[in-house]
């Protein structure tokens, strides 16, 4: 079956509508909606509405509150440390985010961990934010243990994202937002969904071994870092992986490696977690900080033609800097709309009956 094709408008006002419906206030369920959205728009198909029932599932379990008190637990000028109070991390994240911009324009960079939050939706959202203000922005995440450091068969690290968001003058931003594992869960959950094969080195067997089934995961395999194996430089997507892992939780008081609560709510949270919830990092640097934003951002321009310049390779037609293809795809889908698959179509049809939404999205 074709997959069906929903306005970005019609998406976005569904979604507001649970998230309501779960408990949150107007402006929490409009942060949430858009910075779930901002995937689905930027091609990020695995972290968009493919995860809203998941948010609802842990709400109904208890591990979200849809009413937090996000709040500084210690700061000083140019950092923090947030308690999310359980909250969406589609809500924590940009709240988060908007503290470290305000002490970057204070003071010239803010930096700030997060502790006590949830799944928050694709890193890039949050990085972006600060574009608008002529900063560099960063963010990641710790998350539940699904990946095997190199050399061993347990689960330990999560996905682990980073983004890096720096603004240009007349070229559009660099944009990078990577997951710290060869790929992301959300590639495979998107794989199971069509019954297909994942490419060698993305996972393997409980045992170790190289495997290609996209189910692994559910047997007792793992996701591999970034590299696949040590042949390939898998000891360094572990390591980044790693400093994800400390700088979003043991630094802000989350839980860390294998204790990083599960996404599915159906999945028993690990015993004597040392800390709260998920955990995030943000940074927000000025670019006059450092040099004149007009002259930085006119070398930034630069440095993105060269390199988009530079000569391909026989059999390709260009070469992209990274945020090109999710930009692009934005253009796209704000214009013709986004793609659903069925089974994430009936998710969110499902998710309509339960809450007495009228489903009216085609």
């Amino acid at each position: 079956m074709m997959d069906a094709i929903y306005s970005y408008q019609s998406l976005y006002n569904f979604t507001y509508a649970i998230f309501k419906q779960i408990g949150c206030n107007n402006d929490d369920a409009t942060t949430a909606a858009k910075a779930l959205l901002g995937a689905d728009v930027r091609g990020i198909d695995s972290h968009g509405v493919a995860r809203l029932s998941g948010y609802v599932r842990l709400w109904e379990a208890g591990r979200i509150n849809s009413k937090p008190n996000i709040h500084i637990k210690y700061e000083t000028p140019s950092t923090a440390v947030v308690d999310g109070d359980a909250g969406l991390g589609l809500v924590v994240a940009p709240h988060a985010m908007q503290i470290a911009i305000d002490k970057a324009e204070k003071v010239g960079t803010g930096w700030v961990s997060v502790c006590n939050s949830n799944h928050f939706g694709i890193a890039g959202y949050h990085a972006m934010m600060a574009l608008e203000k002529d900063m560099i922005g960063i963010a990641m995440t710790n998350a539940s243990a699904l990946v095997v450091p190199t050399f061993s068969i347990e689960r330990m690290l999560g996905t682990n994202p980073i983004a890096v968001a720096i603004p240009a003058g007349e070229q559009p931003p660099f944009v990078a937002d990577f997951a710290t594992t060869t790929a992301a869960n959300g590639k495979l959950e998107i794989l199971q969904r069509k019954n297909e094969d994942a490419p060698l080195g993305w996972v393997q067997d409980k045992e170790g071994n190289a495997s290609t089934n996209a189910n692994e995961l559910k047997t007792g395999g793992a996701l591999l870092p970034l590299g696949s194996d040590r042949e390939h430089g898998s000891h360094k997507g572990y390591a980044l992986g790693s400093i994800v892992d400390i700088f979003s939780a043991v630094l802000s008081g989350a839980s860390y490696g294998p204790w990083a609560p599960p996404f599915p709510a159906y999945v028993p949270m690990p015993e004597n977690m040392p800390g709260k919830g998920l955990g995030h990092f943000f940074g927000a640097m000025r670019i006059d900080a450092f040099r004149p934003a007009d002259e930085f951002k006119h070398h930034m321009d630069n440095w993105i033609e060269r390199f988009r310049n530079a000569k391909p390779a026989d059999g390709y037609e260009k070469v992209l800097v990274p945020g090109d293809p999710e930009r692009e795809m934005e253009l796209i889908r704000m214009k013709e709309g986004i793609p659903v698959v069925e089974s994430i179509s009936d998710d969110l049809k499902k998710l309509a009956e339960k809450f007495n939404i009228e489903w009216n999205l085609l």
